[in-house]
């Protein structure tokens, strides 16, 4: 098995400096993590976006600590060879330096890496609290959608100089607290360059543009899982929605026509149990 990836080979990842860009894309289970596991790819993020593309929910406020344990633990026994970030939920970093440190612990006993987690200079006593307590953390900054009330829903952030600028003093802000990497959301390509510029630690975008020191994806919207919506940044790269959807449909039809099991699907006895059992006019 592959060595696992760490934070602090992470930390240096600047494409400025020559080095490939990272890849991050989100996993929820044991299947993903197996998955992602046999790529290229550098980071698992187990991140709060699972209460919607797999709970359900319309947000992804409604998933907890526990939650977030509970997925992150079925990725971390894929064992990929990939860095595993937990994503640390709303209201599990909010209240307390005490709190904060509590929760990031559940994860990383999960199995996590590193965690994350969203907003800036209001985190940086939590950030510090938990580098001092030798847990990695990955910032969040720009579309934090935590903050989805307080923003008004899913708004572009950084739409003017002094918008920029603020997210850049937010970005080093985090990197002064310690985070070894941050993730830029929603955000024109032009903040992207301007806030991946100002920092010696990476950044990995999404709906950042293509200046940051790599992207993120969540894995059920580049692989067409559920197309519904699609964001203007995402890219899927299979349709497996459709895919799926014509698979089952098939199954469906077998069973109903009586073409599945075949005789090679099923299993057999003996002609001689065949004959005692009075089968089949025997």
């Amino acid at each position: 098995m592959a060595k696992r990836l760490t934070a602090p080979a992470l930390i240096s990842r600047k494409v400025a400096n020559g080095a490939k860009p990272i890849v991050m894309v989100t996993a929820a289970d044991y299947p993903s993590g197996c998955m992602i596991g046999e790529t290229d790819a550098d980071m698992i993020l187990v991140g709060d976006s699972l209460a919607m593309v797999v709970l359900g929910y319309s947000d992804t406020l409604s998933v907890t600590v526990d939650d977030m344990a509970h997925h992150t633990a079925a990725v971390a026994r894929a064992k990929p060879k990939q860095l595993i970030v937990g994503d640390l939920p709303w209201m599990s970093y909010h209240v307390s330096v005490e709190d904060t440190v509590r929760n990031a612990a559940k994860l990383i006993r999960a199995g996590a890496g590193a965690i994350k987690l969203e907003g800036g200079t209001k985190r940086v006593p939590m950030i510090a609290a938990m580098v001092d307590a030798q847990i990695p953390v990955m910032g969040h900054i720009g579309l934090t959608p935590q903050s989805v009330h307080a923003m008004g829903g899913f708004r572009i952030q950084g739409k003017s100089a002094e918008a920029a600028h603020f997210l850049v003093d937010e970005a080093k802000a985090l990197q002064s607290a310690g985070c070894f990497a941050i993730v830029l959301e929603g955000v024109p390509r032009e903040v992207g360059d301007l806030v991946t510029a100002a920092l010696d630690i990476p950044t990995v975008g999404i709906g950042a543009g293509p200046g940051c020191d790599g992207q993120v994806l969540v894995l059920h919207d580049l692989l067409g899982m559920q197309n519904d919506f699609v964001p203007k940044f995402v890219r899927q790269y299979a349709n497996v929605k459709a895919d799926g959807i014509a698979g089952i449909s098939a199954y469906v039809a077998d069973v109903r026509s009586g073409s599945f099991p075949d005789d090679s699907e099923s299993f057999h006895i003996a002609d001689d149990q065949v004959e005692a059992l009075g089968l089949y006019g025997g």
